[in-house]
């Protein structure tokens, strides 16, 4: 595994990388591009920055879209993760239907949970007889989840599947995640951690300090790909 640590300006040149990881991957890459994307209120900056900055500069017609998570939600449904995505990415760039792959948040979640897992299995190339994703974008959640896996779930991060059903611990809303394995199995993931909100708990994981132990993020650590914690100064404690 290789690490890097990547602290930026701002969201914006946080997206202004992001955008040139996606760029470089897919121009070196002679098939499909498959990427994992994520939700929340960063991400849908990202999106939008994408749209309008490089809808001509990256060959999007190569890349597949999954997510590594998602609401039990209808697609329309602001809480959706697909819905911010097709809003600010997809309908904006024209994306192909049959490029996207999206969790169906509207579906019974244990039964979803099983169809999308044989989706990505049908879809993605497999090694170490898991899914490889050329890409996973993660974020950080204030409590230290990632993806859906939040504290008190780590067995979800050690699952032999790929995907879980999972529950947020407060709102107690379903979720379906794809699990740890499948996460470290990238071949390069992006951690896009931002705002002032997120220093501390980004702090405890990068120095392990104590209870880093019980944070699904710190056990993000790809097998043999590339780590990129994509950080602006906000979100560090410098």
């Amino acid at each position: 595994m290789s690490f890097k640590k990547i602290i930026l300006k701002d969201v914006e040149e946080v997206s202004k990388y992001f955008a040139q990881v996606i760029m470089e991957g897919v121009s070196l890459s002679s098939k499909e591009f498959n990427i994992a994307l994520s939700g929340g209120s960063t991400p849908k900056l990202i999106f939008k920055y994408l749209a309008d900055q490089y809808d001509s500069k990256i060959e999007w017609n190569k890349i597949n879209f999954y997510w590594g998570d998602e609401r039990c939600v209808p697609p329309n449904d602001d809480e959706s993760n697909f819905k911010w995505a097709n809003d600010l990415l997809f309908k904006p760039l024209n994306i192909k239907d049959e490029n996207i792959f999206r969790i169906k948040g509207e579906n019974d979640p244990e039964q979803e949970s099983v169809r999308y897992s044989k989706v990505i299995s049908s879809n993605v190339p497999q090694v170490n007889s898991l899914p490889w994703f050329d890409l996973i974008m993660l974020g950080l959640g204030e409590d230290g989840h990632t993806a859906s896996i939040f504290p008190g779930n780590l067995n979800l991060f050690a699952s032999t599947k790929i995907c879980e059903t999972a529950e947020h611990p407060s709102t107690k809303q379903k979720r379906v995640t794809i699990t740890g394995n499948v996460i470290n199995n990238a071949k390069k993931i992006a951690f896009i951690v931002t705002g002032k909100s997120k220093s501390k708990i980004a702090d405890i994981i990068l120095n392990k300090k104590p209870g880093y132990e019980n944070l699904p993020a710190s056990y993000v650590n790809p097998e043999d790909g590339d780590l990129i914690w994509l950080m602006d100064k906000s979100a560090t404690l410098i």
